[in-house]
Order: structure tokens, then sequence, then C-alpha cells
């Protein structure tokens, strides 16, 4: 939906955007958390994400791996969050919960509502609050964005409830958090043609 702003838009919001110390995995009371390596195959961390894990290829969600977890992980839950969002806070991608703790990896396209199956664990809702992946869309004119995906080694858990949502994930992990991975992935609309959207004769140059 953001791909329909004008680029007049996204520009003038350029300044407006969550941060990064909105993140999940900054959030305090987490826990005492050592390392996970996370990483993707189709991106380096750091790095564009390819477009057809974006509103504007195919949208699928893009691959996951991960090294060793301390031996006392109960469960792996996840969340991408975009903190470049122009909002108060970071804009959710994805979120699982109740992975298996020795699950391994995320295949492509396997974030997915649970009642379309290829996914792992309960997928929860996104910012748009439906299941699934979100595509990331960033306004034109709004600069890069960072998407932060996040997993989590936990010791045990509080019940989130069906299909949570970022609130109730954050509730349920604090204090729980034995290890963390933190991976980022960016994309941009500002070298793609900018959307043809009527732009009044107010607006900044």
């Amino acid at each position: 939906m953001l791909e329909h702003i004008p680029a007049w838009l996204g520009a003038s919001l350029r300044s407006v955007r969550a941060g990064a110390d909105k993140l999940a995995i900054t959030q305090p009371n987490l826990g005492d958390f050592s390392y996970i390596d996370l990483a993707s195959p189709a991106f380096a961390n750091g790095a564009a994400l390819p477009p057809r894990f974006t509103a504007d290829g195919a949208g699928l969600s893009p691959p996951l791996v991960w090294g060793e977890v301390p031996p006392d992980t109960k469960s792996l839950a996840l969340i991408v969050e975009d903190f470049d969002a122009p909002s108060p806070h970071p804009f959710v991608h994805a979120i699982i919960w109740g992975m298996a703790s020795d699950a391994h990896r995320l295949g492509e396209g396997d974030i997915v509502a649970d009642g379309d199956g290829g996914g792992e664990g309960d997928v929860g809702r996104n910012s748009y609050l439906r299941e699934g992946w979100l595509p990331p869309d960033p306004p034109y004119g709004h600069g890069l964005h960072h998407y932060a995906f996040q997993l989590f080694a936990l010791s045990g858990a509080h019940d989130p409830g069906p299909s949570p949502g970022r609130n109730a994930f954050l509730d349920a992990i604090r204090g729980h958090v034995i290890a963390a991975g933190l991976l980022i992935g960016t994309y941009t609309r500002d070298e793609a043609a900018p959307d043809p959207a009527f732009r009044p004769a107010t607006a900044p140059g």
C-alpha cells in the first residue's frame, strides 16, 4: 500500500522514522542473551533484498538459516521489523511463534498464513493485521529502509495467544530470551520510477 504514497509526500516524511531503538531486540528486560548466527542465502547482512521478496516482485518471504542455539532452548520465535517506517513504532512484516528448538532454517516463501501450509510454528499478524509475510513496500522518496530479521531462542514464554501481534509477542518473550540473532536487509524505491500520482501546487519542490 505504501507504494501508492506520492513521491513528494514520501520525501516530506524522509526524516520521520520509527528508529532502531524501537526494535524488539533492543527492548528492556528481555533477558541476558548470547548471539545466534542468523543469515540468508539470498542476501548478505546489510545488503539489498532481491525484488522477488518485496511488493515489486513475487512478494515471497526470504530464506533464513541459523546456527546453534543454547541447549536449554525450548522454542524459537521470529519477528521482522522495518525501523525506517514513517510511524511511531517499527512496521512488522512477519511474526512466527513456537518454532522447534532444533529448527535451523526457513525456506523461501515459508512465512505464510497458517491455513495455507508451508510455514513452521504459529504465524502471527503483521502491521496490516494479517497473518503471513508482508512484502516490503517503502514509499517513493523516503530513502533507504532497513528490515531487521530478529530470531529469539526462548527458555520458556508466556502464551501470546493465537496469531500474536507485536505487543503480544514482546510481552511473551520478555524475561525469557537466552539467545538472539539479527540480520538486516535493505530496500528502497528511490531509484525506481516515481509514483505518477497527482502532485498539488503547494507540494515541496
